[in-house]
């Protein structure tokens, strides 16, 4: 049995600018922190004595006989990658709900990943582990995604990375005070919009004309060394949720489907409550929102918008295996099963007393 246990993340500024369209010729940045709400991923080979040959649990239950026959995407792509050509079976579970800009899709895909790496006895590097989910999402998938939700679900942690036009993928710890990094946590805010949508639906309607929003998405990446100099330099941290409400300006502006109507009021409610600035944490659309006011008027902007508030953590780990325990090797006998040289009901009784 395994378990992986991988972070969501909240994405500060430079989001729009990780998507391979852009940084490519340009270069793009984000500065990035995984959070203390999680993805988890049970696995573990399915012994040969099940009528199927792999279970998948997640909002929907499959059970199937082949790869082929797995609906999910991710996981029957996911299983070809790695060749895993015995039964399986997986569970996942998470802290916050899915299509809410949390990076929950990526965030998958690297707890599959690092996951049946380990039921295959192998340790997979955080850089292996975010380029597979990049190769598997981009390239296999074809799903209109950045790159910085693969790199920090692997990497965890306060990060600022920097994509570069090769392709080479840059990740560096923001090194700053603990006090400072409890300072910039107390000001932050995470709200539940309550409004579900799909990324790559929202990023569809920005990411084919990204070449035509070079102003905003130059002010996007330079706003992530701003709000570096800000942290790093001890000015006062209010500066850093002013850059975040002119990051949402800029970011709202890339297309019409990143905020609406209800975004918007609930946005201004909170600025009238106090918050200085804020965002939408992913693409756009819904999901979460995440507002930056003094520690002393969260209370007020949490009644004014009348929403699920979440508080939590900082997450500094990464995707990790929490559980290790291989178990019993039944590989002999699933191999016995495919030729179709024991009965189903007469090898269980055998295996129970080989146990």
């Amino acid at each position: 049995m395994i378990i992986c246990r991988t972070p969501y993340r909240i994405s500060f500024f430079g989001g729009g600018t990780d998507y391979p369209g852009w940084y490519r010729a340009p270069g793009g940045a984000v500065l990035a922190t995984t959070i203390d709400k999680y993805c988890y991923l049970t696995c573990r080979y399915l012994p040969p004595f099940f009528e199927h040959r792999l279970r998948v649990v997640y909002r929907r239950i499959e059970t199937c006989e082949t790869v082929d026959q797995i609906t999910h995407p991710t996981v029957r792509e996911t299983l070809r990658f790695l060749k895993i050509e015995r039964g399986v079976e997986l569970h996942h579970d998470g802290d916050l709900p899915a299509r809410s800009g949390m990076g929950s899709s990526s965030a998958f895909t690297v707890c599959l990943l690092n996951a049946l790496h380990a039921l295959r006895g192998e340790m997979a590097t955080k850089h292996q582990l975010a380029t597979e989910a990049l190769h598997i999402e981009q390239d296999v998938l074809q799903e209109t995604v950045g790159s910085q939700d693969q790199v920090m679900a692997a990497h965890g942690g306060l990060k600022h990375v920097k994509f570069h036009p090769d392709g080479e993928i840059e990740v560096s710890p923001l090194i700053l005070p603990p006090g400072r990094i409890a300072e910039l946590k107390s000001h932050l805010l995470l709200v539940y919009t309550g409004i579900a949508r799909t990324a790559a639906d929202v990023a569809q309607s920005y990411v084919p004309r990204l070449e035509s929003r070079r102003r905003q998405l130059r002010i996007m990446k330079e706003l992530v060394d701003e709000s570096i100099d800000v942290l790093a330099s001890g000015m006062n941290i209010l500066a850093f949720g002013d850059l975040l409400h002119e990051a949402w300006q800029a970011k709202r502006s890339l297309s019409s489907m990143i905020s609406n109507d209800e975004v918007d009021d609930l946005y201004e409610r909170a600025r009238a409550a106090g918050a200085i600035g804020g965002k939408l944490t992913g693409a756009g659309g819904g999901g979460f929102l995440l507002l930056f006011a003094p520690p002393d008027r969260h209370a007020e902007i949490r009644e004014a918008l009348g929403r699920i508030h979440v508080p939590f953590e900082f997450d500094t780990a990464g995707s990790q295996i929490i559980f290790y325990e291989p178990g019993v090797d039944y590989l002999e006998a699933e191999r016995a099963r495919d030729r179709g040289t024991f009965a189903f009901k007469e090898f269980t009784p055998k295996l129970a007393e080989a146990s």
